[in-house]
Parts: C-alpha cells; structure tokens; sequence
C-alpha cells in the first residue's frame, strides 16, 4: 500500500476499474458523455459548473480534469475561481442555515427539562 492519499490516475488503474464491472463502467461513460455535451447549457457553462462542484465535494481527481476540461471548452480562470467562490458561499451558507436545527433542537432541550 502507497502512502499516497490520492494515486496518480493511470492506464493500469483506469483498466483494472473498467475490467472489474465493464458494464457499469461503459454507463457511466456513457451517462458522463451525455451529462456534459451540449444542451440547455453549454458545454462550457457545465465544465464551469463542474469545476465548482469538485471543490464543495473536495475531489482532486475531478479538480484537476474539469479544471483542464473547462479551459478547453473555452473558460477563463477568472470564471473558474469565480464559481469556485460561488460553490465556497454556498457551502458556508448550508452551515449557517442549518444553524436553525441546532436552535429548534436546544429550544426542544430546554422546554423539555422545565417541563414538570
């Protein structure tokens, strides 16, 4: 076993996954090849999406390839990092409006040991 977090993506790696479910492997290509063509929106706008989306989901694999994808479909590193900051916001926000369950859960807590 390495001690590398994240191995190198390689042909050997890439085959092996294919070899072990070939089937659920082509849908997958497939679905892939489907989800990022062009359509309502633009390959480009769905690269973008994708960069910003690898980061809230912190997969380096998928960073660096979108990333790459991205900037052949024509994107700007200043759209990249700005829909890096719109995925960063909506993260924070995600835990700043689920602060509401931790004050109905501790309202609940407290009415419930002053209850007789």
């Amino acid at each position: 076993m390495s001690d590398v977090m994240y191995p190198q993506p390689s042909r050997s790696l890439s085959e092996r996954r294919r070899a072990l479910a070939p089937a659920t492997n082509a849908a997958f290509e497939a679905f892939s090849r489907q989800v990022f063509a062009d359509g309502a929106l633009p390959a480009r706008m769905k690269q973008i999406i994708a960069v910003a989306v690898a980061h809230v989901t912190q997969c380096p694999y998928c960073i660096r390839g979108h990333t790459k994808a991205a900037l052949r479909a024509g994107a700007t590193e200043a759209e990249l990092m700005e829909a890096i900051w719109v995925a960063a916001e909506m993260r924070a926000g995600g835990a700043y409006a689920h602060a509401n369950l931790m004050l109905a859960s501790a309202e609940a807590a407290v009415h419930a040991e002053t209850r007789p």
